[in-house]
């Protein structure tokens, strides 16, 4: 009988190897539903690197320990005391905590985390409540002691808070939650999303109301910072079923096209950045506010890789509305429509930096035309640029009906036209009689 086994494995060579294949496979970690912090894409990160690269502060353990990011590990590590002599808990009980939930926090990020057990919570803990910290400071429910290296340091606090909005630089909202329950403030936050929402309307100057928010309009279901921005601007369901359709071509036609073909523009008063619409009569496109300072590229190529990473096609509306832009906007003339129509607040001063930065922003970014978001809008603007009387009446307006002096000059020209008529009918008429 051993002769035989003997025999079979020299017979089947392979077997030690298909073995170890196999435990290989068996030992694979299981996917989870709660995965929502992922690496950025290389085809997205290599347009513009830094833009997805913390500068001051690593939160979480995507960039931890990496160079450039260690001096604030001690000012973190201050904030983890004031944390504790707070909330009078002892540290024994939040590693317990934070222990009890990391199988559920290591599946919230998509990539495989490789530390150890000890080194990962104390990662979690320490940032998570230097963030809650950081909070509680930057809506003044704390006032920061003389001693403070960031608040005290303002050009500091101005790097931090971008690093907070960075894709890899996240950390589940829930377990900010768990610490927070057990935080007494002066002034009672019902919880860690409102704080987060404070920081994030005052810090990027949105005007978004909360009881606005489209889908998700229970803020337990955001997963992190950057989740909590595009949650913000969500359209409703009923705008979505209303603006969602397939399209033959994710092409319309520039802003200083859609201006010769006699489209006019207005800022419109909806603040969530997808309320775009277009009266076909009349030819009014209007268009919500977008200011534009040093952060906007920052978040918005986050808010994207978010939503390539995470989200289906039907709900990539940041994608959508950028391939939107896109379009709109080739050139600094373009841009200066939409300044010059309130549209867009250009805080970086150059217009030829705002065209440069939408043409560069959808560079690896995939957009599908089954279940655009702005289908509807796309088709009603390529129709009504098509059509030729649109075109010629919008340059017989701008040609000599854009100034007072031109609008009397036309006029004054049909008189004479009109008059010089009835003079040489006047003269035919009487060289008939004669």
């Amino acid at each position: 009988m051993e002769g035989n086994n003997q025999a079979h494995d020299i017979e089947n060579p392979y077997i030690p190897f298909a073995t170890s294949m196999s435990q290989e496979l068996d030992g694979l970690p299981t996917l989870s539903n709660s995965c929502c912090i992922y690496r950025v894409p290389e085809k997205l990160r290599c347009v513009n690197e830094k833009a997805y690269t913390p500068q001051v502060v690593s939160i979480g353990p995507l960039h931890h320990g990496k160079e450039g990011l260690k001096d604030m590990e001690e000012q973190k590590k201050r904030y983890l005391r004031y944390f504790l002599r707070r909330t009078k808990v002892s540290l024994e009980d939040y590693v317990k905590k934070i222990k009890d939930k990391e199988a559920e926090l290591r599946s919230c990020y998509a990539h495989t985390i490789e530390l150890c057990s000890d080194k990962f919570v104390r990662i979690i803990l320490v940032d998570a409540a230097f963030v809650i910290e950081l909070l509680l400071r930057f809506l003044e429910h704390i006032v920061p002691d003389s001693n403070d290296r960031i608040f005290h340091k303002p050009w500091l606090l101005n790097y931090v808070v971008p690093d907070m909005l960075l894709l890899e630089n996240q950390l589940p909202f829930f377990i900010l939650e768990d610490l927070f329950a057990t935080l007494e403030v002066p002034v009672p936050m019902p919880s860690v999303f409102d704080l987060s929402y404070e920081i994030c309307k005052k810090s990027l100057l949105l005007q978004v109301k909360r009881e606005d928010v489209g889908y998700s309009s229970s803020f337990t279901e955001v997963k992190h910072f950057v989740d909590l921005i595009r949650t913000l601007n969500l359209p409703t369901e009923e705008e979505d079923l209303k603006n969602r359709g397939s399209v033959k071509t994710l092409a319309v036609p520039s802003m200083t096209k859609l201006h010769q073909a006699g489209v006019k523009f207005k800022v419109r008063s909806n603040k969530k950045l997808f309320g775009i619409c277009f009266t076909d009569k009349g030819g009014k496109l209007e268009i919500p506010n977008l200011m534009i300072g040093d952060n906007t590229e920052l978040i918005l190529r986050n808010l994207i890789a978010f939503e390539q990473c995470h989200c289906t096609p039907n709900t990539r509306y940041f994608n959508d509305y950028i391939t939107l832009m896109d379009n709109f906007v080739n050139n600094q003339n373009d841009v200066e429509l939409l300044v010059k129509n309130g549209i867009v607040e250009n805080m970086l001063g150059d217009n030829n930096e705002v065209s440069t930065l939408f043409n560069s922003l959808g560079k690896g970014v995939a957009v599908s035309r089954q279940g655009f978001y702005f289908a509807h809008l796309t088709e009603d603007l390529n129709d009504y640029y098509k059509k030729p009387w649109n075109k010629w009446k919008a340059d017989l307006k701008q040609k000599y009906f854009n100034t007072p002096w031109k609008i009397i000059s036309v006029i004054a020209a049909t008189l004479i036209i009109i008059l010089t008529s009835i003079q040489t009918a006047c003269s035919f008429s009487q060289c008939a009689q004669l």
